[in-house]
């Protein structure tokens, strides 16, 4: 096994993030880039597209049944805006947000006026919102989503016998990659298993030869064993909580950085 690990340990050039390239200057990403002498390109590999008004109408949901609203990423914000102006209705100043992180919290600007609105904010995972509904069950909530999304929050809210629906506001599809067929990289980097899938959809005959794979989160980690590829480096880790920390880790290895 070790030998099998060693093999792998090779010098590290370039990476392909499978997300959109970030927006602030001072993210870690270029940071590493410019530290390490990387080419790092950032390709998303899933898109988001919203959900037809017909479509959603079969759902049978009436937002404003509804007293308070989670939301788990800025996809969920933007889409569930969009669908409340195709319906044409208003949301009522009285309702409640309840929304993963602070990241998530701030965007929510876009559409309302923050300081007048009622606002619960986790500090960035599902169980850190999950303390929140807590303290709040008698609430009516509605959950935004897309068609492919995580269990914890919905089977959290399920078996505590909380009132709430799930709203499929958006879809989650793989993008087309047919451009990165003959471009090849030493890492990839995934954020989810939905990105797994994409890059299965994309090249059902991908080869990982000497390509490393990074996972970020379980749920990712275990799409990359189940498609049957090796997975090189897993985040977060204790001493590395973000992606960018964890490649670094790897990178200090496999380049011979002491």
């Amino acid at each position: 096994m070790r030998e099998i690990v060693n093999d792998r340990m090779r010098k590290v050039k370039s990476i392909l993030v499978t997300q959109e390239a970030p927006t602030d200057a001072n993210s870690p990403y270029y940071k590493l880039a410019e530290k390490y002498n990387l080419k790092i390109d950032f390709i998303p590999f899933i898109q988001v597209q919203p959900v037809p008004l017909k479509e959603f109408r079969k759902q049978k949901i009436d937002i404003l049944n509804f007293t308070a609203i989670i939301f788990t990423s800025r996809n969920a914000v933007d889409h569930f805006f969009h669908m409340c102006k195709e319906l044409k209705i208003e949301v009522p100043p009285d309702m409640k947000y309840f929304c993963i992180s602070e990241q998530t919290s701030n965007y929510l600007q876009k559409y309302i006026v923050i300081r007048k609105r009622k606002i619960f904010t986790g500090l960035k995972t599902a169980q850190d919102l999950i303390e929140i509904l807590k303290k709040h069950k008698n609430e009516r909530y509605l959950f935004p989503c897309s068609d492919i999304r995580k269990n914890d929050i919905p089977d959290f809210l399920e078996k505590n016998g909380y009132d709430y629906a799930e709203a499929v506001m958006y879809h989650t599809v793989a993008s087309d990659l047919s451009h990165l067929e003959n471009v090849f990289y030493d890492i990839l980097a995934f954020f989810s298993p939905s990105g797994i899938n994409s890059l299965l959809v994309n090249f059902p005959n991908f080869k990982q030869n000497n390509t490393r794979i990074a996972a970020f989160g379980p749920t990712t980690a275990q799409a990359v064993r189940d498609a049957g590829l090796i997975l090189d480096i897993e985040a977060p880790l204790p001493n590395a909580p973000s992606m960018t920390g964890a490649i670094e880790l790897y990178i200090k290895k496999a380049n011979k950085l002491g």
